[in-house]
């Protein structure tokens, strides 16, 4: 009889082994049926995306789905990143727009990281027996580009270079500058900062890192600088002697030109501009009657010949390195120690009895004279000029400028308002009538042979002057200038009365002669005729315009040895009407 093993059973096994088995395969399988059934009821239950309980810095998005819980986390709690991030940039607070910055809450990602967990069993049957609450912490982004331009933009307002300590002068009174650190701010280390931080938390702001730099000149050496010199040097005037004259140079005066800088050990150093304060009118009256300027010798003709109608005379000058090595020892002192000596030199005039025969001054070069209809602001300004340009000396190769001779026609250096042309009609202006002198320098270089650099005629010809032979000056667009290329130095000779104007070169020949050969008036244009302006018209008479070609010819030995050609060309001169009577233009 054969004997058969049951399936599922190991051989030898006794009835009550097989009894335990069954009991525990019972078991398990129920156990397993219920674990499964736990497991099913959980995911039924939690049947959202987004398990209950689950909070994002407050906000609940607990049985939501992903988009709900996405759409809710931008509606509350992404507005955060949407307002100003408050920022501490060194010792300065600021707001920095987040926005713009690319700092952005990513409430995708963060929806992901809540509901990432609940589809494990262990969670899923978890869930039938917790009612507890989870916090998750939120998924952030910030765009890189965009953050850094924020950054950049911010420094540009925030940063701020190091105020270096000093003491200035102002009103007599010595005046301090407090030092101050620089700082900008460290924008790669910043992006860091801006990229850890969370809106939603902050209350306090964020700190941006900043490069700080310290002043080289502390406070310790501003107050050193007050108490050692420059409360001293503005306590009193100081005095300087010289010519047996008392010089006094107030606090104002004499703070006007001082500065401290700091030296090679950064500590604050006094400096005088001894320029300035020898030329500052305060110190320039108050030298004048101890000093002097040395005086050119005077020349006058004896027929052709030069004679010295007056010898120069020494003069005394107190040079701006003097005066500053006098002054600036003096402003530690106090009482009568404020006084001092300062050292006059003497300065010798350039044009004597003994020097004008070595420059060369020998002769009549050249001579002209203009005559001119009497009027007041005529003979007030050019015998000005005249006065101006009259013992100018020329040294042989240098170069001669009216407008820097005479200066600008101010009422300040002496000129009144008077007539002039301006764009082709008469106008007035200060210095009206200058151009007669103008013209008489141009003709006096002209025959004395030199070298012309700049002139220009009137736009339009006027009768009193000669052809092609006239100019005109305009301060700071229009000078008269020549080259003195006679080998030798010029003195020129100006004098005025109230109808003439008068100016003689007086030098060396290089020429025998130089005549002027006038050719006739070319491509003639009628004038016009038109109305004044109806304020402050001043009426003309008409006259043709044309052009004209003035040769310069030079002789030596009887023989023609050189020829130049001046061509000028006029415009017409339109007739003005108004109420009043015409302008003589002579």
């Amino acid at each position: 009889m054969h004997r058969f093993q049951r399936r599922g059973m190991p051989a030898g096994t006794t009835p009550a082994r097989r009894r335990r088995i069954r009991l525990v395969a019972f078991t398990g399988g129920a156990a397993a049926l219920g674990f499964g059934g736990l497991y099913v009821t959980g995911l039924l239950v939690s049947g959202a995306d987004v398990p209950d309980g689950t909070r994002v810095r407050g906000v609940d998005i607990g049985g939501l789905s992903r988009s709900q819980a996405e759409e809710k986390l931008d509606q509350e709690l992404g507005k955060t990143w949407a307002s100003p991030l408050k920022v501490r940039i060194g010792d300065r607070s600021a707001t920095v727009d987040a926005r713009a910055a690319g700092l952005r809450l990513d409430s995708e990602a963060t929806v992901a990281r809540a509901v990432q967990p609940r589809s494990g069993p262990l969670t899923a049957i978890g869930r039938l027996f917790s009612s507890g609450k989870r916090d998750i912490e939120p998924v952030t982004g910030m765009d890189q580009a965009k953050a850094r331009a924020v950054l950049a933009k911010t420094a540009k307002e925030y940063d701020r270079t190091a105020r270096e300590g000093a003491v200035t002068f102002h009103g007599g009174k010595p005046v301090v500058v407090q030092p101050r650190s620089g700082q900008s701010l460290d924008v790669d280390r910043s992006l860091a900062a801006l990229d850890s931080a969370d809106p939603s938390l902050r209350s306090d702001p964020v700190r941006l890192p900043v490069r700080q730099s310290r002043p080289r000149v502390d406070a310790a050496e501003v107050n050193r600088a007050m108490k050692e010199f420059a409360t001293p040097a503005m306590s009193a005037p100081v005095t300087l002697t010289t010519g047996g004259r008392r010089i006094e140079i107030g606090p104002v005066t004499v703070g006007n030109h001082l500065t401290m800088k700091p030296d090679k050990s950064n500590r604050l150093a006094p400096r005088l501009d001894g320029q300035g304060l020898r030329d500052d009118p305060t110190v320039v009256n108050a030298l004048g009657p101890a000093t002097g300027k040395a005086v050119e010798a005077r020349l006058g003709l004896d027929g052709e010949r030069v004679v010295v109608a007056s010898d120069g005379k020494p003069g005394q000058r107190v040079t701006s390195k003097a005066i500053q090595q006098a002054v600036l020892p003096l402003l530690t002192k106090t009482g009568t120690a404020r006084t001092g000596a300062v050292a006059a030199e003497t300065v010798q005039p350039t044009l004597t009895r003994d020097t004008v025969g070595p420059l060369g001054i020998k002769e009549k070069m050249s001579t002209f004279t203009v005559n001119f209809e009497p009027a007041p602001y005529r003979t007030k300004n050019i015998g000005r000029a005249a006065e101006l340009l009259n013992g100018s000396l020329v040294r042989p190769g240098e170069n001669w400028s009216f407008n820097r001779t005479v200066g600008e026609r101010t009422k300040a250096n002496g000129f009144v308002d008077g007539i002039i042309i301006n764009n082709n009609q008469f106008e007035k202006a200060a210095g009206g009538g200058v151009s007669a002198v103008a013209t008489t320098v141009f003709n006096a270089l002209f025959f004395a042979g030199v070298k012309p650099l700049e002139h220009g005629a009137h736009s339009f010809y006027i009768e009193r002057y000669p052809e092609g032979r006239e100019a005109t000056v305009v301060w700071g667009s229009l000078d008269l200038r020549f080259a003195n290329d006679s080998g030798n130095a010029i003195y020129i000779q100006a004098s005025a009365t109230d109808t003439s104007i008068t100016v003689t070169f007086l030098g060396t020949k290089k020429y025998d002669a130089v005549e002027a050969v006038t050719g006739p008036r070319t491509e003639v244009k009628e004038p016009s005729s038109r109305p004044g302006a109806e304020k402050d018209c001043l009426p003309q008479t008409p006259l043709e315009g044309f052009n004209v070609a003035v040769d310069r010819v030079f002789t030596s030995d009887g023989k023609e040895v050189k020829r130049e050609t001046f061509n000028t060309h006029y415009a017409p001169r339109d007739e003005v009407t108004c109420d009043a009577e015409p302008v003589d233009p002579r």
